[in-house]
C-alpha cells in the first residue's frame, strides 16, 4: 500500500493543473484579497490574518476534492480495474487514495501561510504556526471523503462539476473568502452549520490565541463520519457495477 501511496501522491504533484490550481490559485487570491483591504496608513489589518486562515483552508478544501476527480479519471481509465488483478485489498486502495489526500493537501496550507509570513509579515507565535499547520491538515479529512464519494460515485465529468461547485459553494457560505459578519442573518445561521466554517474555525482559534471550542471539533466529527459514510456508500455501488 506504501508504494501505491507514493505512486498517487508522485502523479498529483507532478499534474500542472494542481500546482497551478490547487497551490498557486489560493496565494494568489489570498494576496490579491489582502491588498484590497490595506488601511488609510498603507497598513494591513488584523483582517489579514483572517483572511490567511480562510485561504489556506479554501487551498486544503481544494486540494482534498481533487483527490475524487483523479480517482474519477482512473474510473473511466480502467485503473481500478487493473488494481483489482493485484493481491492490493480494495480497502487498502481507498485507505491508500484518503492518504493521498492527507498529503497533497500540504502544498496548499504551507503555501499560504508563507505568504502571510513572508509577504504580509503576520507575526504569530512558533506554537501558533505549528498548530495552525496541523489543525488545519487534520481539519480536511472529511472534505478528502467527500471528494472520494463524488469520484466514486459519479462519472468523470460530472465529479469535476460538482467538486466544483462543492469546492466554490462550501468556501462562500463558510466564510472562508469574506468575513460572515457581513452576511445576512439567515445566511450567517446557515454558514454556522457548514463544514467549512467548522473547518476555518480550527484555524481561527489558534490565531485568537486559544485551543478550538469543544463544539467545532464535535461538529467536524459529525461531517467526517457523515462524509465517511457516503463514500463508503459510493463505494459498495462502484464495485457493484464496475
Amino acid at each position: 500500500m506504501i508504494a501505491y501511496l507514493r505512486l498517487e501522491v508522485r502523479r498529483t504533484l507532478r499534474d500542472a493543473g494542481f500546482v497551478i490550481f490547487g497551490v498557486g490559485m489560493p496565494v494568489a487570491m489570498y494576496l490579491l484579497f489582502s491588498n484590497l483591504v490595506l488601511d488609510g496608513d498603507g497598513q494591513r489589518p488584523e483582517t489579514t490574518v483572517s483572511l490567511m486562515v480562510g485561504m489556506a483552508a479554501y487551498g486544503a478544501l481544494g486540494s482534498a476534492l481533487s483527490v475524487g476527480t483523479g480517482l474519477a479519471e482512473d474510473r473511466s481509465l480502467g485503473w481500478l480495474r487493473q488494481l483489482r488483478l493485484t493481491p492490493l485489498a480494495p480497502s487498502r486502495v481507498v485507505a491508500a487514495r484518503a492518504l493521498t489526500g492527507s498529503v497533497i493537501v500540504l502544498p496548499a496550507i504551507v503555501a499560504v501561510l508563507l505568504a502571510g509570513r513572508l509577504v504580509n509579515h503576520v507575526a504569530l507565535s512558533p506554537w501558533q504556526w505549528g498548530a495552525l499547520l496541523g489543525l488545519l491538515w487534520l481539519g480536511s479529512a472529511p472534505f478528502t471523503l467527500l471528494g472520494l464519494g463524488n469520484g466514486y460515485r459519479l462519472s468523470t465529468q460530472t465529479t469535476g462539476v460538482v467538486n466544483l461547485v462543492c469546492n466554490l459553494g462550501l468556501s462562500v457560505v463558510g466564510g472562508l473568502w469574506v468575513p460572515t459578519d457581513s452576511f445576512p442573518g439567515w445566511l450567517r445561521a446557515l454558514s454556522g452549520w457548514s463544514p467549512t466554517h467548522r473547518f476555518a474555525e480550527l484555524g481561527w482559534s489558534v490565531t485568537d490565541g486559544h485551543a478550538p471550542h469543544l463544539a467545532t471539533a464535535l461538529a467536524l466529527a459529525g461531517w467526517l463520519a457523515l462524509f465517511a459514510g457516503y463514500a463508503l456508500h459510493s463505494y459498495r455501488v462502484c464495485t457493484r457495477t464496475a
